[in-house]
């Protein structure tokens, strides 16, 4: 095979630490963060549901994390080319790649409806610029959301510009592209993060947004509640899509896996936590219900923001908050296909991207199509605990809970089972008594609490 098959282009490379701490933070944050984390913990009890997920970053997503960025560093290639190269070198099958292939179809399906979502975040921060959210109600604040939902054309329209976006500085690769991108990013998120929490803290009701937030609840300590915040994990920092492969094999040698690994989990979780007190104490000033679920981002704020001062601005900045979060997630989710396609068809980036994000947009369209004409559409009648799901909640449970935890249990099994400890111990520069705990996690209970969250969830 030529160069160009067997590994990652030399010129793709991280410029340094910063830029992959940057990179992966980006890609962990995304909606996940300010969008899904929000009303998951509204829906489960608040204080009680933030302190199982907190167990299961522990015991879950940074044993996960670290065996992805050992198995993209030490693998030198996209998620395919790594899983083949290291099981190869083991003494095993090549046929582990496959499990690279599964990661990046569970990502592109989670690409497919998460434009579709970041789409409205443009909407909406439109919607701020003109109409603006003054006198909104219940019933107006629904018909905003309706009159933008129900036009498949507009919504599609607001898809494909996301995905433009996207695009765009994919083709730029890695470090032109989603570096720089990243390293400008980042600090917009932050810099409008930290505007919207003074904003609730001085305007909002804080007591309250704090009590819900970090009282513990009993009434929440339930399994489900767990497994769902567990679940949660996968989909905001993005383990088990392979992303932390791809990009742990544009990484130097020198840096350290596990300070990017801290770094990236702990600024996820501030962001998640920021999120909590940027919304709460608006929604709590607003008498409205913090467990409103995901309608929470565009049904229930936008009230809040109408009765708030300058609140046309705060919800200007809170949705481009949501756009950089999302964007920032996305280049990660599109460069995960696009790199081994690369490396495959010796096509250009460029024209590799841009047919990967008419396909993404091709993909999302029943996601679109499920707001409106197939709004009575439920594939899972048949089943009565899923009864009730429409089209799209189907397809983001498919992919957030089901392909990434499958794919989190084979990441694992591949690390702990096939791996040696002296891989581990060179890639992560550890004491071999770190490894070994590290390896027990991967082993026994980070596959234990995957099967019961996969088990309870469709049970």
């Amino acid at each position: 095979m030529t160069a160009t098959q067997e590994s990652p282009n030399p010129k793709e490379r991280w410029s340094g630490g910063v830029g992959f701490v940057l990179a992966t933070i980006g890609s962990a944050i995304g909606l996940g963060s300010i969008w899904k984390f929000p009303y998951e913990v509204g829906e489960n009890g608040g204080a009680t549901f933030i302190f199982f997920y907190l167990v299961g970053l522990v015991l879950v997503v940074v044993p996960l994390m670290l065996a992805e960025f050992v198995i993209g560093r030490r693998g030198g290639g996209d998620t395919v080319l790594s899983f083949g190269r290291l099981a190869q070198r083991s003494g095993g099958t090549a046929r582990w790649r496959w499990v690279g292939w599964l990661m990046i179809f569970g990502g592109f399906v989670i690409l497919s409806y998460y434009s579709v979502i970041a789409g409205m975040t443009i909407a909406y921060g439109m919607t701020a610029t003109t109409r603006g959210f003054l006198g909104l109600g219940a019933v107006e604040a629904a018909g905003l959301f309706d009159s933008l939902v129900a036009d498949p054309v507009v919504l599609s329209a607001y898809q494909a510009a996301f995905l433009a976006a996207s695009v765009f500085i994919v083709t730029r690769g890695i470090g032109r592209g989603v570096e720089v991108a990243c390293k400008f990013l980042m600090p917009v998120l932050a810099g409008l993060m930290v505007l919207l929490v003074v904003y609730a803290l001085v305007e909002g009701a804080v007591a309250p947004a704090l009590s819900f937030l970090f009282t513990p609840q009993m009434e929440g300590l339930t399994a489900r509640a767990a497994l769902e915040a567990l679940g949660l994990g996968f989909f905001s920092i993005g383990v088990g899509m392979g992303i932390m492969i791809t990009y742990a094999a544009y990484a130097e040698k020198s840096l350290s896996l596990s300070t990017a690994a801290v770094a990236t989990i702990a600024g996820d979780t501030a962001i998640s936590l920021l999120a909590g007190l940027a919304i709460f104490p608006l929604v709590f000033a607003a008498g409205l219900d913090p467990a409103s679920g995901a309608n929470l981002m565009f049904l229930t704020l936008p009230i809040a923001f109408g009765q708030l001062p300058f609140g046309d601005w705060v919800g200007l900045a809170f949705f481009l908050l949501l756009f950089v979060a999302a964007l920032a997630s996305a280049i990660s989710l599109l460069e995960l296909l696009v790199a081994p396609l690369i490396r495959i068809t010796g096509s250009s980036r460029g024209k590799t991207a841009t047919i990967l994000g008419a396909c993404c947009w091709l993909l999302g369209l029943p996601t679109v199509l499920s707001f409106n004409l197939w709004s009575d559409v439920r594939p899972l009648e048949f089943w009565p605990a899923y009864r009730d799901f429409g089209l799209f909640e189907t397809i983001d449970g498919f992919a957030s809970n089901l392909l990434l935890p499958i794919s989190g249990l084979l990441v694992a099994v591949f690390a702990a089972w096939r791996l040696g400890a002296s891989v581990l111990t060179a890639e992560l520069q550890w004491r071999p008594v770190w490894t070994a705990i590290l390896r027990l996690l991967l082993r026994w209970v980070t596959p234990l609490l995957i099967l019961s969250s996969l088990l309870v969830g469709y049970a």
